[in-house]
C-alpha cells in the first residue's frame, strides 16, 4: 500500500490570478484518475496549491469534498488560520487543512494562532504545514529561491512552534511539515543549546527541545537516500509520511522507490508507504 501524501491540486473555478500554472499541470490538477496513475500510488492525500489557499475557501473545501473516497483523502483550506475555519473544514468531511508556514507575515506559532492550534487538537485534524512559495527574497538565480528558500520557511515556522511551546501545550496535534522538514533536524542541536543555555528561562518552552521536535511528522521529499534514513532515525518511522510533490517540478517521480531505496526495515517502509498515512486520515 503506497499512499502519496504531497500532492496538490487547483479546484475548477478557482483560477490562478498572476500565477502560471506549471507545464505538467495541464489536466491532472483535479483528476484523481491521472493522479493516482501518475504517482502510481493505491490512495493520495490531496492538498490545495499553496498559491490559492487565501481564495475562497467554501468553494475550496466543498469541491474538494466531492473527491473524498476510499482512495481520495483531502486537506482543505482555513484562510487566516482561525479555529473557525478549521472547524468549517472538518464539517466538510475533510482530514485537515493546508497552511502556509507564515500567515499574514507571522510565523505560526505566535500568540494569535492559539485558538487554531487548540481546535486542530480538538478536531484530530491533520495540518500540513508548506512554504508559501518565494517567502524569501534572495538570489534569484540558481533555482535556490525553491531550493533553499522554501525549506528554509518550514524550518523557521517549525523552530517557532517549537520553541513557543506549541507542540508542548498541544501533544496530540499532527503537524505534517513539508521537504521532509526542511532543515529542522539538523538544527536541533542548535535550538537544544539556546533552549538550554541562553534563552530557556524567557521561553514558553520548557519541555527538552527534541520531545516537541518529534511530535511533529515529516514527508519524505527530500531526494536523498542519506538524508531520509537520518530522518527516520531522528523522528522515528512512525512520523513520516511518503509524499511526491506532484506534479511540480522539484517533486520526487517515484516516492516508493526513494523509501526502499534509503536502507529502511521492511516494517518501517511499509508504516512511511501507507500505514502512517492511513492512520492520521482516518
Amino acid at each position: 500500500m503506497f499512499v502519496d501524501a504531497h500532492v496538490h491540486v487547483i479546484v475548477p473555478g478557482l483560477g490562478v490570478p498572476g500565477e502560471t500554472i506549471p507545464p505538467s499541470a495541464v489536466g491532472e490538477f483535479f483528476d484523481v484518475d491521472r493522479i493516482l496513475d501518475q504517482t502510481r500510488a493505491d490512495r493520495v492525500i490531496l492538498s490545495p496549491w499553496v498559491q490559492l489557499l487565501d481564495l475562497d475557501a467554501r468553494l475550496h473545501n466543498a469541491a474538494l469534498a466531492e473527491r473524498v473516497s476510499d482512495r481520495v483523502a483531502v486537506l482543505g483550506a482555513a484562510p487566516e488560520m482561525t479555529a473557525d475555519a478549521l472547524r468549517a473544514a472538518m464539517s466538510c468531511g475533510l482530514a485537515g487543512v493546508e497552511v502556509t508556514a507564515r500567515v499574514g507575515g507571522e510565523y505560526l506559532g505566535g500568540d494569535r494562532f492559539a485558538p487554531f492550534w487548540a481546535a486542530a487538537e480538538e478536531t484530530g485534524a491533520l495540518v500540513f504545514v508548506h512554504p508559501s512559495t518565494r517567502g524569501f527574497e534572495g538570489p534569484g538565480e540558481h533555482y535556490l529561491w525553491n531550493t533553499v528558500g522554501n525549506p528554509l520557511e518550514t524550518t523557521i515556522t517549525a523552530a517557532h512552534m517549537v520553541m513557543a511551546g506549541v507542540l508542548e501545550r498541544h501533544p496530540d496535534l499532527r503537524v505534517l511539515l513539508a521537504h521532509g522538514g526542511g532543515a529542522l533536524p539538523a538544527l536541533r542541536g542548535r535550538l537544544r543549546h539556546a533552549h538550554e543555555r541562553i534563552g530557556a528561562a524567557g521561553m514558553a518552552l520548557h519541555e527538552p527541545v527534541e520531545d516537541s521536535l518529534r511530535r511533529l511528522y515529516f514527508d519524505t521529499v527530500t531526494h536523498d537516500p542519506d538524508v531520509l534514513r537520518a530522518l527516520v532515525e531522528f523522528a522515528g518511522a512512525d512520523h513520516v509520511l511518503a509524499g511526491s510533490d506532484h506534479p511540480f517540478d522539484m517533486g520526487d517521480p517515484d516516492p516508493a522507490a526513494t523509501v526502499r531505496g534509503a536502507g529502511l526495515s521492511l516494517a518501517d517502509a511499509v508504516a512511511i508507504l501507507g500505514g502512517n498515512a492511513e492512520r492520521l486520515t482516518a
